[in-house]
């Protein structure tokens, strides 16, 4: 499929966007669709050298294990990515993401990912954050927040790290919240406006590096057990 890029990442695009999303009241998601076009087991690690030279990688089995299948000798099994094609229309994933006819299974097509190793450059074109994560269809809210936090918010690596998450990815249309980062009246007014709420654990697992004064910082998601190593 043709991915139209340049729109989907301009200010125009975005500000159209912004204005169809209600500010006092719950937009079904449903309601929304017809507006717009289609559009566990994961590792991801960021990589900076002395000279700035910089790798965001994300990989995946997809579903626990993949496919099961175990390659002798080799050591490794193989991925049931072909979960994120879409087999039948309309009809949820594993990961309950809901897909139409442009992602069917088709030679020489990629499937819809989640994955999102992402590089951010300074406005001199200097190298600024290198992020990613792993988590399914919670990645991009993850990878997003991060990106914001640190841009939007200045916030450290570390706050922007270890800030509240929240996802929604449209179907089912609920929205989820980590457990105790939100104040009860926040999540009062989000159910008060129509919004189905529910907390769970983490939303996704992060590993970054940040330049900062005099080098660079790394971390990983403190909702996870990997970690940040120099050397």
């Amino acid at each position: 499929m043709s991915v139209p890029l340049s729109t989907l990442t301009s200010k125009t695009y975005a500000r159209g966007l912004a204005k169809t999303i209600s500010r006092d009241r719950a937009d079904p998601t449903n309601h929304l669709a017809s507006q717009i076009g289609e559009g566990t087991e994961t590792t991801h690690y960021s990589i900076v050298d002395r000279f700035g030279n910089a790798v965001a990688t994300t990989t995946t089995l997809n579903d626990l294990y993949g496919s099961g299948v175990y390659v002798s000798g080799a050591g490794f099994f193989l991925n049931d990515e072909m979960d994120d094609f879409t087999s039948k229309p309309g009809t949820p994933n594993m990961f309950g993401l809901i897909q139409g006819a442009a992602n069917a299974i088709a030679p020489g097509k990629r499937m819809l990912s989640a994955m999102s190793p992402t590089i951010v450059l300074d406005p001199k074109g200097t190298l600024l954050l290198v992020t990613g994560a792993r988590g399914g269809p919670r990645i991009i809210s993850a990878t997003s927040q991060i990106i914001l936090n640190v841009i939007d918010h200045r916030m450290s690596l570390a706050d922007a790290m270890s800030a509240p998450r929240i996802h929604h990815q449209s179907l089912p249309d609920s929205i989820q919240l980590e457990t105790g980062g939100f104040e009860p009246s926040v999540i009062a007014r989000l159910r008060a406006m129509g919004h189905f709420v529910y907390e769970q654990r983490g939303v996704a697992s992060a590993a970054s590096i940040m330049r900062v004064k005099g080098g660079y910082e790394g971390m990983d998601d403190p909702r996870a057990r990997g970690a940040a190593v120099g050397f």
